[in-house]
């Protein structure tokens, strides 16, 4: 007797790259335990890829370090 198959998880359309720590921390020109603190506070979703290897998805990184606009006439 044969099992039933599973359907295999839809990936989502507009999925952004996952990639290392240290290379998010390159490409936004902070530091690794700025990720880290972000990470631990929960403003930054981080995935674990086995027992030690974290990555982020690079979209999450990108908004977490958005610039804004001064309000008034703050210099």
């Amino acid at each position: 007797m044969s099992r039933p198959r599973r359907a295999a998880p839809e990936a989502p359309l507009a999925r952004s790259k996952r990639i290392s720590l240290e290379a998010a921390a390159d490409r936004y020109g902070v530091s690794v335990d700025t990720l880290r603190r972000r990470i631990t506070d929960g403003s930054l979703p981080a995935y674990r890829m086995g027992a030690r290897l974290i990555r982020v998805e690079e979209a999450d990184v990108a908004a977490l370090f958005q610039p804004v606009q001064s309000v008034g006439g703050a210099r």
